[in-house]
């Protein structure tokens, strides 16, 4: 394969992703040194893998790219293309990103975000030739929730009271969860965080336990610290039922996920500070990517 000028087309897309999903991924060696060293700081890091691919994938146009959240991979964006560099840029893989703590299909994600019209299952343009398309997966979480079905209990509310509204979908023993609060809280956004219980009968205690402290929110931290919140006696905690029948009914099998409060949009997966406050429609803070 010839990665000279690396824009696949549709047919070329669609044969690639149906491939993936039986294989996982394909690494594809560029057989040349690796460069420099990864900086420590992420910005660094991403301006030194761009400049690497510059320099071996010259016909290639790289539109976005970010080095965070990836698992040590970096990913690239080149126009409705998405592949995945190591931070030397030496190996290129193509397919499908799987979190297996959050059971989330990274790639299938950020191609509906890139391209709402996209099929994931499929990696085919809609409205193109439908012919070998496969159909979305009908348990696929909408792009958009609407979140007037909720009650306004059941949340744990946090963060800066002047910034806009997010919505999370979480679950106290997740680890991307208990990471995701301290780019939340860099983003400085106002937080409605709904607890579901992704890992069972554990998850569903501590919950109960977080939204019947004196303190909700001090106490949702303490249980991402591994500390467990004095609840009030005798309190029952409404809303947890409503939280985990709108997850169930809009397929959120995986935490986090984020919902944009202005219109309901659906965001799945830890994110850093700079995409969430993208997300939101916020400038990147400064030093962000």
């Amino acid at each position: 394969m010839n990665y000279t000028d690396f824009r696949p087309g549709f047919k070329a897309r669609a044969a690639t992703a149906a491939l993936a999903v039986t294989t996982a991924f394909a690494v594809v060696s560029l057989g040349l040194a690796a460069v420099t060293s990864a900086p420590a700081q992420a910005s660094d890091t991403s301006s030194a893998v761009r400049a690497a691919l510059k320099a071996r994938l010259p016909k290639t146009p790289i539109d976005a790219l970010t080095c965070e959240g990836f698992g040590g991979l970096c990913e690239v964006v080149s126009g409705s293309t998405l592949f995945y560099v190591d931070e030397s840029a030496r190996y290129l893989l193509v397919g499908r990103l799987y979190d297996m703590e959050t059971r989330r299909d990274v790639t299938a994600a950020r191609l509906l975000e890139l391209n709402p019209d996209l099929i994931a299952a499929g990696a085919a343009r809609a409205g193109g030739d439908s012919k070998g398309q496969e159909d979305e997966p009908a348990n696929a979480p909408p792009a958009k929730v609407d979140l007037a079905k909720l009650p306004a209990d059941g949340a744990v509310r946090w963060g800066n009271p002047a910034g806009p509204k997010v919505v999370v979908f979480s679950d106290f023993h997740c680890g991307y969860c208990q990471r995701l609060t301290g780019e939340l809280a860099k983003a400085g956004v106002q937080v409605e965080e709904r607890p579901i219980s992704i890992f069972g009968a554990k998850s569903r205690a501590l919950s109960e336990a977080v939204l019947c402290a004196l303190d909700p929110a001090a106490a949702l931290h303490a249980a991402y610290a591994g500390e467990a919140p004095q609840a009030r006696p005798g309190c029952k905690p409404k809303g947890l039922d409503a939280n985990e029948a709108f997850a169930k009914a809009n397929g959120f099998n995986g935490t986090p996920v984020l919902v944009r409060a202005s219109d309901g949009a659906v965001l799945q997966g830890y994110r850093p500070a700079s995409e969430i406050r993208r997300f939101l429609g916020l400038t990147p803070s400064k030093g962000g990517q």
